[in-house]
């Protein structure tokens, strides 16, 4: 393919060459383009006026299609990843929600089947280890402390595919529990918390590396009480996920995350739940009820955001269009930087020979998304590319 933007990590690339061979990128060039046409060989895919990320990568999501990751059915949990991975999320974690520790266990071990078979990257447990004061879209009566032996049992039910948990360091047994993550080689994620600033950088210092949607589900910044927001912010062992979808976070907020953290610290998310590419209406979160209405999903009982109904390409057009991030911070934030949170820099993440074809295909115009590849094959849009033709 060739002709194209290609956000690569060194800088971005006009008129663009890539090739695939069977599920892997295997060359990425730049090149001047020919007159009338992307520069490419004949036979190969047209891009002009198109620009190529790397395959989204999102570490906090629990539905989307009408289906939920929670379900503990595992033909939903296959439209969720489908669903997302037609919004360009090439790799994706399945994020479970607040419920009783058998219901988890047994969720555990159906996408446990969808990690081995190559669907998903991972399972995050978000609850039930969260604070009562913070829970957001969980059932309180469901929320349990992080007691280090029943955060052991959902990691042991995962079969080794437990690749995150949220929990609220403050809670008895939170600490314990943060080291025994770290050892395990689990991350550790704060969130959900009531966590004072002191007790958060004793979550950091005991192995926590990510904040839960920072600022959604904590207290906020105060001038003599600045709680875990800048704990989080400022400590550079942190990656701070964010929604960017103009309900969780004001333009200006997520625009200070970033001047503090930095894009490289910076993993936007979607924290999407059933309703993401479907339209409004009722739709289960867990054991909960939630109704969309233009798009902003809210707890039926107490009227609490629950989760959102956003796609990382919209999140990727946002971070563009409206924050004004330059394409390679865009795609740290949604690519490079959560693929090494995974620790698979090696295979995704970015554009990069010998890495997997994973590819969003965006109008280089709008940032529309417009194709998108998996594993070096096609998705969704190839009927809208175009070959370059045969010379005359």
């Amino acid at each position: 393919m060739s002709g194209a933007r290609l956000v690569l990590p060194g800088g971005v690339v006009e008129h663009g060459r890539l090739t695939v061979e069977g599920s892997r990128i295997a060359t990425v060039t730049s090149g001047a383009p020919r007159a009338g046409g992307g520069g490419g060989e004949p036979g190969d895919l047209d891009l002009t006026g198109h620009t190529v990320v790397p395959g989204f990568v999102d570490l906090h999501v629990h539905g989307g299609g009408g289906a939920s990751y929670a379900s503990g059915v595992a033909e939903e949990a296959l439209e969720v990843a489908r669903t997302h991975l037609e919004h360009g999320t090439t790799t994706t974690m399945a994020s479970t929600v607040t419920g009783e520790i058998d219901e988890l266990c047994h969720q555990a071990a159906v996408l446990s089947e969808l990690v081995e078979d190559g669907v998903l990257a991972g399972i995050h447990f978000e609850g039930p280890f969260i604070s009562p004061g913070r829970c957001g879209a969980h059932r309180p009566d469901l929320l349990r402390d992080p007691d280090p032996a029943l955060v052991r049992k959902l990691a042991d039910a995962a079969r080794g595919h437990a690749r995150m948990f949220t929990l609220a360091p403050e809670l008895p047994g939170g600490l314990e529990s943060v080291r025994m993550l770290a050892d395990l080689g689990i991350i550790a994620a704060v969130g959900h918390t009531d966590s004072d600033y002191a007790k958060t950088l004793e979550a950091v210092d005991a192995g926590a590396t990510v904040a839960t949607h920072l600022f959604n589900a904590m207290p906020g910044i105060q001038h003599r009480a600045p709680g875990p927001i800048v704990a989080l912010l400022e400590d550079e062992r942190v990656t701070v996920e964010l929604i960017n979808d103009g309900v969780h976070l004001h333009p200006s907020v997520l625009d200070l995350a970033y001047g503090t953290a930095g894009p490289d610290r910076v993993a936007l998310i979607t924290d999407a739940m059933g309703a993401a590419g479907m339209g409004d209406g009722l739709y289960p979160l867990g054991p909960l009820q939630v109704r969309v209405e233009n798009g902003v999903a809210r707890l039926v009982e107490g009227g609490s955001i629950a989760g959102s109904t956003l796609t990382l390409d919209v999140a990727f057009r946002r971070s563009v269009t409206v924050n004004g991030l330059s394409l390679g911070q865009a795609v740290q934030s949604l690519s490079t930087v959560p693929a090494r949170l995974l620790g698979l820099s090696d295979s995704i993440g970015s554009l990069e020979a010998g890495k997997n074809a994973d590819l969003v295909v965006l109008d280089s115009d709008t940032y529309e998304l417009v194709a998108v590849m998996r594993r070096g094959e096609w998705i969704v849009g190839a009927d809208r590319l175009h070959t370059v033709a045969h010379a005359a």
